[in-house]
């Protein structure tokens, strides 16, 4: 992606806290779309015992950012900002032959985020913090996965959309239980943040969970729910005095898999805001396509 024109300030920390979230977090309040909530049914259904293989995945979010939570958790207007944001993974998967009980993937992630107002009619785009990390994990049993991952972000993406100069920290456990055709998979973790030098002051750590209930009509479609929450706690930026307050938001989603080939699919969801205090509602259209290898 590229700038389209130059970008106002309100419009680069708009972009920078936009292509923090498309990155699964984020550190500022006017921030939307829940971290993690880019997932889809089956995301950890996972092997163990298995041969090394690859997967590409591209999700693309679609946020029309023109609704707000206040303080009060009511729902106001505020200047249209649309928001187009891709992250491209790349996923090494390997089982040690020490012990083929396990799992373990390697993650590359890249953002890639444009914005546009259209109250200034100014845009920007760029590549976003780059994240990558390990994930591990086993089954309990033949239908259910558990396990753990930890990325790091990198303070290193173009500066109209990138993050700052904050390193973060994403941790969370996931877990996946398939029960006929009903399947279940979920993640719940946390977001922690370096200090930023700009800031002078830390960040609030967030805290996020989200859950992907769906059901198989047939080997190729499959409906599901979806919902997420995160909760991010105060902080104050020191050099300029303003306070952060704590911000959260509840969005629920509804959306289909389609699954073909063997080995690949393409999943459509829609989510919205349900309930938030101190941040922009959500609003969002969202596609992932994955291919393996």
């Amino acid at each position: 992606m590229y700038r389209l024109r130059s970008s106002t300030p309100a419009l680069k920390r708009t972009a920078a806290a936009m292509a923090v979230v498309a990155s699964l977090g984020c550190a500022a309040s006017a921030h939307a779309q829940v971290t993690f909530d880019v997932i889809g049914p089956h995301e950890y259904e996972l092997p163990v015992g298995f041969k090394p293989f690859n997967v590409f995945v591209q999700y693309a979010t679609f946020q029309d950012s023109n609704k707000l939570w206040n303080a009060d958790g009511k729902r106001r207007s505020t200047p249209r900002t649309d928001v187009v944001v891709g992250l491209s993974k790349y996923v090494r998967f390997w089982s040690p032959e020490s012990n083929p009980d396990i799992g373990i993937a390697y993650e590359i992630i890249v953002p890639e985020v444009n914005i546009r107002s259209s109250s200034s009619h100014s845009s920007a785009g760029g590549f976003g913090d780059p994240l990558t990390g390990p994930a591990i994990w086993y089954k309990p049993s033949a239908n259910s996965t558990l396990g753990f991952q930890s990325f790091m972000q990198v303070p290193v993406g173009d500066s109209d959309v990138g993050g700052g100069d904050v390193w973060k920290n994403y941790s969370s456990l996931f877990w996946d239980v398939q029960m006929g055709k009903l399947t279940y998979t979920a993640d719940a973790g946390f977001v922690f943040f370096g200090k930023s030098t700009a800031a002078d002051a830390t960040p609030g750590t967030i805290f996020h969970t989200n859950h992907r209930v769906g059901y198989a009509i047939n080997d190729v479609v499959e409906p599901f729910i979806a919902l997420d929450y995160e909760t991010q706690s105060a902080w104050t930026n020191k050099v300029t005095s303003v306070r952060n307050p704590r911000n959260d938001e509840l969005t629920g989603g509804i959306g289909v898999m389609f699954k073909y080939y063997g080995n690949q699919s393409i999943t459509v969801r829609y989510s919205g805001g349900i309930d938030g205090k101190n941040r922009a509602a959500t609003n969002s259209l969202n596609l992932k396509y994955a291919y393996a290898w």
